[in-house]
């Protein structure tokens, strides 16, 4: 399937069924610490880029499964870029809670909330995760290189508007790159735009992948925790998200993909490399979400695609991720 991907296991939603409106990435921003890639398309336009018949098609088809369904604790409506740019985004959505009648999240570049339109189709979902990675103009342009159509200060009235207009939960991201928006004046500016809001909860977050550009590199842990706790004054509860899996995690997963034959890897190789054309994931990632027995196993079943150089190895961080090569 083209639009849906896992379901995956995420620390914030759950078993999580992902649902991504693009298939290349359209966008208003071109994220220096994107792991999707390049924006192919800089546009602030919405319009039907993928045809919303055959989104709605790919739901429908998979919810013909109802055990499946039942398996699930949320749909997270994403893209290859900023899912709100698709003119169908609203239609998905209804279409979503009432064929699988699970809450809906969406992940947002929150660029897009002074479209009243947008705001009225955001409304029917359970929970929207807007990002704002800085509240000052020229930190904005390094973290997030924005189309040369928007504008920082529309930008905060619409998610501030949008904050106390909205019914459901609402859990603002915010992602710092070292010496690029992490500064004490960075920092201020955020605060003072976040007393403004009504937020249920921060989800603080730094580079945790690989990422576009090499030079985007994460803020140690310490730094993350006090910088977290500014934050927390400013209003609601913050999360850090950039944490490595505990060994805990690890030994949480008891249940075992058992592959017994050259047919049974097929189709799961095919489900790990959609996987991977959203995010770069290491082994542990993968065996969260696919149950294989750990991630050396992991390791032994993605050797195929890297020696056929379908995937590549990257180190970030210490760590080494799968992400798909460039075409």
């Amino acid at each position: 399937m083209n639009h849906i991907f896992g379901p995956v296991n995420s620390r914030r939603l759950g078993r999580s069924l992902g649902i991504d409106l693009f298939q290349k990435k359209i966008c208003n921003l071109n994220c220096i610490y994107c792991e999707v890639g390049a924006t192919t398309h800089l546009t602030c336009e919405r319009a039907e880029y993928v045809p919303t018949a055959d989104i709605i098609r790919e739901i429908d088809h998979w919810c013909q499964q109802p055990e499946q369904v039942a398996e699930l604790d949320f749909v997270t409506i994403t893209a290859s870029g900023e899912p709100t740019l698709h003119s169908g985004f609203g239609r998905v959505a209804a279409h979503l809670k009432e064929s699988t009648a699970k809450p809906i999240a969406v992940l947002t570049n929150g660029t897009t909330l002074s479209d009243p339109q947008v705001c009225n189709e955001l409304a029917q979902l359970d929970i929207v995760i807007p990002s704002l990675d800085s509240a000052r103009l020229d930190s904005f342009r390094k973290i997030d290189r924005p189309a040369t159509c928007l504008d920082l200060e529309e930008i905060i009235e619409g998610l501030i508007s949008f904050s106390h207009a909205y019914s459901g939960k609402l859990w603002l991201e915010i992602l710092l790159a070292r010496g690029i928006n992490d500064s004490a004046e960075d920092v201020a500016a955020l605060c003072r735009v976040i007393k403004q809001m009504r937020i249920d909860r921060i989800q603080l977050n730094t580079v945790a992948r690989p990422p576009l550009e090499s030079f985007a590199q994460p803020l140690e842990q310490q730094q993350m925790k006090a910088i977290g706790e500014q934050l927390t004054e400013a209003g609601p509860p913050v999360d850090l998200l950039a944490k490595g899996a505990s060994q805990e995690d690890e030994q949480a997963e008891q249940r075992e993909h058992q592959l017994t034959s050259e047919a049974d890897k097929a189709p799961l190789l095919a489900e790990i490399t959609e996987m991977l054309k959203r995010r770069p994931c290491t082994a542990a990632d993968i065996n969260r979400t696919f149950h294989l027995g750990g991630a050396d196993k992991v390791e032994q079943l993605l050797d195929s695609l890297v020696q056929d150089r379908k995937v590549q190895q990257r180190i970030h961080n210490d760590r080494l991720y799968y992400q798909l090569r460039p075409e």
